[in-house]
């Protein structure tokens, strides 16, 4: 459809037919366009507010099937539409996300991943983060923004927090909503808590580790935090025992009595776990007294003088050039003496070299080369 000039200036009369030389738009033509426009512009700018916890894990999926629909030729309904697509994260009016968010998607046909643990810090604070999607076959792109409003959580912090390595998982892998269930229920098993959360799930490349070799299927491994309101239980702390922490400094895997309950679905690594038990803690937080504002009184101010003492360089100067310079004349006076008084073998040279040619050095010389 070619719209008349008036319409690409944005001269109101042409949408209700009051130019001349124009033709007034159908109304379900007109009615259909205003309705595709709204509705690109609705996706386009649309806003989604979240509502995580104050340390507990936060897991936001960026389906790429939400954002095919905004790409031309869009798609009609029961059509399949596959192209790459990419994101794109950032706090609004920065360049990056904030420090507790993290993101990850593998290839452009998988989804993308936004996850992180909120702090305290930004409890009431709204954060707006700006979702950019990057058509790669059209070049096209839309944005959204995710509104994440941090609640306060009753129970944060959970006193006992354990971290568990998993050999076998990939952290996309792990943040998969059914998979994380699956953790949470075996370590709940194995553990009896009343309540468990999940606080935090790290990459190891994201602590020193190696990407691994693309072969047999290997994984990055991942750290997963967890943390719940009972102590530890027995089996979580036999790996303190003195037995296997040998086994563990030795390579071996140490003998964990309930590591069955994970071994059907997770490989987890007994020498790397960590139980931190808070309420142990000793605080290092030191009150911060506050005074009165006004500092002691430190007499009356003496400015220096304005009359510097004239200095004399002269013995600076001998100090100087003289000393290193009659150093250097001793030194001279010693090798011309070595080299010039001290010559030894003369007498008999002379008595072995007759004294024509010691008269006549150069002649002698001459007449020896021709």
């Amino acid at each position: 459809m070619q719209f008349p000039p008036r319409w690409e200036s944005g001269d109101p009369r042409a949408w209700a037919g009051q130019v001349r030389g124009t033709r007034r738009m159908s109304p379900w033509t007109t009615g259909t366009f205003l309705l595709t426009v709204y509705t690109i512009f609705s996706k386009v700018h649309s806003d989604r507010d979240v509502y995580p916890s104050a340390g507990v894990l936060f897991v936001h999926v960026l389906e790429r099937e939400s954002f095919k629909g905004e790409f031309p030729p869009y798609p009609k309904p029961g059509e399949i539409s596959n192209d790459p697509i990419t994101f794109n994260t950032n706090l609004m009016g920065y360049p990056d996300r904030p420090g507790w968010l993290r993101y990850i998607q593998r290839t452009p046909y998988s989804d993308g991943v936004l996850y992180g643990s909120p702090t305290a810090e930004n409890v009431g604070k709204p954060t707006i983060i700006e979702i950019t999607a990057y058509n790669r076959r059209t070049f096209e792109t839309a944005r959204h923004n995710l509104i994440i409003n941090i609640m306060s959580a009753e129970d944060f912090p959970l006193p006992y927090q354990a971290e568990f390595f998993i050999k076998n998982m990939n952290v996309e892998e792990m943040l998969a909503s059914e998979v994380l269930g699956d953790f949470l229920g075996a370590v709940k098993n194995v553990w009896q808590p009343e309540r468990l959360n999940a606080i935090n799930i790290t990459s190891a490349l994201d602590r020193g580790g190696r990407v691994p070799l693309p072969i047999n299927d290997m994984k990055e491994g991942v750290y997963v935090m967890v943390g719940a309101d009972v102590p530890f239980s027995s089996c979580l702390r036999e790996v303190e025992n003195p037995q296997n922490q040998l086994r563990c400094s030795q390579e071996m895997e140490p003998v964990i009595t309930c590591d069955k309950k994970f071994r059907s679905q997770f490989y987890i690594d007994w020498c790397k776990i960590s139980l931190v038990d808070k309420t142990k803690q000793v605080s290092t937080f030191q009150e911060v007294i506050r005074g009165e504002g006004i500092l002691p009184d430190g007499g009356e101010y003496k400015p220096p003088s304005d009359s510097l003492k004239s200095r004399d360089y002269y013995t600076d100067f001998l100090i100087t050039l003289a000393v290193p310079s009659a150093v250097a004349l001793v030194l001279f006076l010693i090798l011309a003496y070595i080299m010039c008084c001290r010559r030894e073998g003369v007498e008999k040279r002379n008595m072995q070299t007759p004294e024509e040619q010691r008269k006549r050095p150069f002649i002698h010389v001459f007449l020896t080369l021709q």
